[in-house]
């Protein structure tokens, strides 16, 4: 049976997510802000949590309409066929609601109304007016745009961001989806060199490292819709084995996370070690003006301070220049930065090639695309 799923992501970010979807063999119904919307079987949702690693959750589309009263909105939700997808014991809650530019506009009151509908609907294909609800959770979440109503299902459960590696963290971590992401974004692959000089929980060289294994983000984590019984049990065992053979036991890519923090360090050396990439990771107690490499044509990938904090603010001009500085250096080299300071390219020393406006959270961000020269193409010679 065919189903439609949402993949949302950061804003900014929907190319990337597109990319990985359709490289998975899975359809591209929409791309909207923030989200990807697909088709596929009911196998697809394995396949979609497993090993995409740009997105934040898998959801398993019900339905969507306009509404633009309360009354309007339970009439629409009671209509969807919900008894398709929850159980009589299923555990169901709307877990979410977001609208913007729309007539709804309390999430609380979008929330009370839509279980009220699926209530009425799923007790009189029951046959009943309470439910237990002991059975496997099936929240749901909706967001309004501009009037119009679109409900999933959650399948994923905790975001996919939490790949189960990072047990510990430091101060302003980017999120794996949003690392990756990046990643993606530039021409970076595992046979160039990879640098980055705040590296803090490491995730970057973390992410880097596991793209270049072919380490699927899903493998060690388990999802909410594992326990459905509209979605078949193997699916999960077919591709979380499938995840396993896919893994490149052989590969030793030139990763380096520098900071200055030594406690920093021993994090991020910590959290390599979960992922099963820790002899991929050259960590190192480092400051960024003691960066420099003796190879050509490598990377630097990174998420510098932004200053966030007044006292931090004033540190900003001399650990931009520094990067800058030792970038120039790096001879070919190229520097791929994602940073919310306003001063960026100022203290960098120049304009970067590209930069794409990017949200991480709430926060607008950039992300800068500093381009080195490409290394010479290799000449095959064959015997004529």
């Amino acid at each position: 049976m065919e189903y439609e799923w949402i993949a949302p992501c950061h804003f900014g970010l929907e190319a990337v997510c597109k990319r990985e979807i359709s490289d998975l063999g899975l359809r591209v119904v929409s791309v909207d802000n923030g989200k990807v919307t697909f088709s596929g079987d009911e196998y697809a949702c394995a396949e979609a949590n497993v090993f995409l690693r740009t997105c934040e959750r898998i959801l398993l589309k019900v339905g969507s309409f306009e509404a633009k009263t309360f009354d309007e909105l339970f009439e629409a939700t009671r209509a969807l066929p919900w008894e398709e997808y929850i159980p009589e014991d299923g555990k169901f809650w709307i877990t979410k609601a977001n609208s913007v530019n729309s007539a709804l506009f309390s999430p609380s009151d979008i929330q009370s109304i839509m279980k009220k509908a699926i209530v009425k609907r799923l007790g009189a294909y029951y046959g009943k007016s309470w439910f237990d609800e002991t059975g496997a959770s099936y929240p749901i979440r909706v967001s309004i745009l501009k009037d119009v109503v679109t409900i999933g299902i959650d399948t994923s459960g905790e975001s996919l961001h939490k790949r189960g590696y990072r047990k510990l963290t430091a101060k302003a971590p980017i999120t794996e989806t949003l690392a990756a992401a990046l990643i993606m974004l530039t021409p970076w692959k595992a046979d160039r060199i990879l640098v980055d000089p705040f590296c803090g929980s490491g995730t970057f060289p973390i992410e880097a490292a596991m793209i270049a294994a072919g380490i699927a983000p899903g493998i060690s984590r388990s999802f909410t819709a594992m326990d459905w019984d509209i979605l078949p049990k193997d699916s999960w065992v077919r591709s979380k084995e499938k995840a396993r053979e896919m893994i490149r036991r052989d590969i030793r890519p030139d990763i380096q996370g520098y900071d200055t923090d030594g406690e920093v360090i021993r994090c991020a050396r910590a959290n390599a070690r979960a992922a099963g990439v820790e002899d991929m990771i050259h960590f190192q107690q480092r400051a960024v003006a003691d960066l420099s490499h003796s190879k050509k044509y490598g990377f630097i990938i990174t998420n510098p301070p932004y200053g966030e904090r007044l006292e931090e603010k004033e540190t900003l001009p001399a650990i931009y220049r520094a990067l800058g500085e030792r970038f120039a250096l790096l001879d070919s080299w190229s520097l791929f930065m994602i940073s919310a300071y306003e001063d960026a390219e100022k203290y960098i020393g120049k304009k970067a090639d590209k930069n794409r406006k990017i949200y991480n959270g709430m926060m607008k961000t950039y992300f800068y695309s500093f381009m080195g020269k490409k290394p010479p193409a290799k000449v095959h010679s064959e015997e004529t």
